[in-house]
């Protein structure tokens, strides 16, 4: 069964991810931050807001197809 906790970090992240499809790139790492606020160690709010944040920094191309290309290991 999944806890209470879980289930909002659940939401918010799913939130994020919709905000992360439509480029919202700023709105989606609020999400994710938000998420992280609530559980430190959520892996995919972790990789969701690192990506959020190199694409805030870097704005993919405009035939972007939501592929993250790692550049560096």
């Amino acid at each position: 069964m999944i806890s209470e906790k879980k289930k909002k970090v659940l939401d918010i992240f799913a939130q994020g991810r919709k905000k992360y499809k439509l480029l919202d790139f700023a709105g989606a790492k609020k999400l994710f931050a938000e998420a992280l606020k609530i559980d430190s160690e959520d892996g995919p709010s972790k990789v969701y807001y690192a990506r959020s944040k190199h694409y805030i920094d870097n704005p993919p191309s405009d035939d972007w197809d939501g592929v993250f290309v790692m550049t560096s290991k």
